[in-house]
């Protein structure tokens, strides 16, 4: 049988490309080396915040005399945490397996590799068969970057060096957990294991964290997380690992924090090795596959959606690449925009960007105003938070008054930015979203508020 479309990878990327030509009657071939639901269903996205649920409802209950609600020895018992999680993602992967058997695509578990083309399409071996599709979607994904440390990949194979994908699996609650890496999975999980117990210690190698998060934000993020105890050490180049200490080197010299455990989050690279990319010719830059705006490589009939294109490594986006590579297979113009894409920390308090922020605007010389205003503007927020330093902060083309970015840190603020990315896209003008009527009471209520101090 020779398919329409063979899919290569089973995250958020694969599997919806998988669904969606699977409704439009194409032939479909998935192939999935490991689960489907990729790293964001199994070791990232889903199973990180069922445990940042759990720390989030441990955190409420510790301040819980602060809204008249006494709760005393609150704890967080780890390995039902885990157990929960677990069952989360169990309930979901079966979720998306159904998917798949609903619109028909068949799924291979099995290691894929290019193989070539012949007069019928292209050639990908899953396992000992070899398969035939017009068409072919590389939705690889990621692996974690690991850097060459010394000791960093002895420590990782004798088990006390960990990437996002063990951390989530570890039964035990570190009495020390070091993380090298102030970026969102470093800081989910310093929020994580912070609330249950451990003594916390980031390494950072920038001088601030959360990386192209607005400077305002990420301010106040740092400071709640020192309130609650976890350890910044900023600036600081981590230059070895032996098996109790993580060493590095700042401006005031050689420093080394003990350990029981090391998180490596430092960022994630495409998945590109031994995918046979090189048997088609398809052009990669830096082992990221180069796409253009209809998600198309190099070679006509291949595509590449999600993380091994490099552009922006989020589930959501993946989601949205494969809608746009789906409908140019199926004769449906669509291109793939980059500008409104939201991004969440998903902390407490948790943050949500989208946009420009005041440095990129800057840096791209577009004439702007920025306004920010406390949440505090909203009732709700008064109402039901015990820390009020979350922000709300906008930046506004001046030429056309449309809204270019919009960035916060507080309660809800993974629930209300997808509004923030609507105005954006839609290229809204400040007086358009002043006659939107939003629910009272609300904390998205600011969203509408600071369009009047515009």
């Amino acid at each position: 049988m020779i398919y329409d479309l063979i899919v290569i990878g089973g995250g958020p990327g694969g599997y919806l490309a998988a669904e969606r030509a699977g409704q439009a009657g194409l032939s479909v071939l998935l192939v999935e080396k490991r689960a489907l639901g990729g790293v964001c269903l199994n070791e990232g996205c889903i199973p990180s915040k069922a445990l940042l649920n759990s720390a989030k409802t441990a955190d409420y209950a510790k301040v819980g005399s602060k809204y008249g609600v006494i709760a005393e020895n609150v704890s967080i018992d780890h390995k039902a945490v885990v157990k929960r999680k677990d069952k989360v993602v169990r309930t979901l992967v079966a979720g998306v397996s159904m998917k798949m058997k609903k619109n028909k695509v068949t799924v291979v578990n099995e290691e894929a590799v290019i193989q070539g083309r012949s007069a019928d399409g292209f050639i990908v071996k899953a396992g000992e068969t070899e398969y035939t599709a017009k068409r072919l979607i590389i939705a690889s994904g990621s692996v974690p970057s690991m850097p060459p440390i010394p000791g960093l990949h002895e420590g990782y194979k004798n088990g006390f060096v960990l990437t996002n994908r063990e951390i989530l699996d570890i039964t035990e609650v570190p009495e020390k957990l070091v993380i090298i890496g102030g970026g969102v999975i470093g800081l989910e999980m310093a929020s994580y294991f912070n609330s249950a117990g451990s003594n916390v210690t980031v390494v950072e190698m920038l001088d601030h964290i959360a990386g192209p998060t607005e400077s305002d934000i990420r301010t106040i993020l740092l400071n709640n997380y020192k309130k609650k105890g976890v350890d910044f050490r900023l600036s600081a180049k981590v230059t070895e690992i032996t098996d109790k200490e993580v060493i590095f080197e700042t401006k005031e010299g050689r420093q080394a924090v003990p350990f029981d455990k090391v998180l490596v989050s430092i960022g994630r690279r495409p998945s590109t090795e031994g995918l046979g990319l090189e048997n088609i010719g398809v052009e990669t830059e830096r082992g990221r596959v180069i796409t253009d705006e209809y998600m198309q490589t190099n070679i006509p009939g291949v595509y590449a959606v999600g993380d091994v294109n490099g552009v922006s490594m989020l589930a959501h986006t993946a989601y949205r690449e494969a809608e746009v590579c789906i409908n140019n297979i199926l004769g449906k113009r669509d291109i793939m925009r980059y500008n409104a894409i939201p991004s969440v920390i998903y902390t407490n308090p948790e943050v949500g960007c989208v946009g420009e922020t005041e440095e990129s605007a800057k840096e791209k010389g577009l004439d702007v105003e920025i306004v920010k205003l406390p949440l505090t503007y909203s009732g709700r927020y008064v109402a039901e938070s015990s820390e009020m330093d979350g922000i709300i902060k906008v930046i506004m083309n001046k030429k056309y008054r449309t809204i270019l970015g919009v960035h916060m840190i507080g309660s809800y603020a993974s629930e209300i930015i997808y509004g923030a990315a609507m105005m954006i896209e839609s290229e809204m003008r400040v007086e358009d979203i002043r006659q939107i009527v939003f629910p009272h009471p609300t904390v998205g209520e600011v969203l509408k508020e600071i369009m009047w101090e515009l």
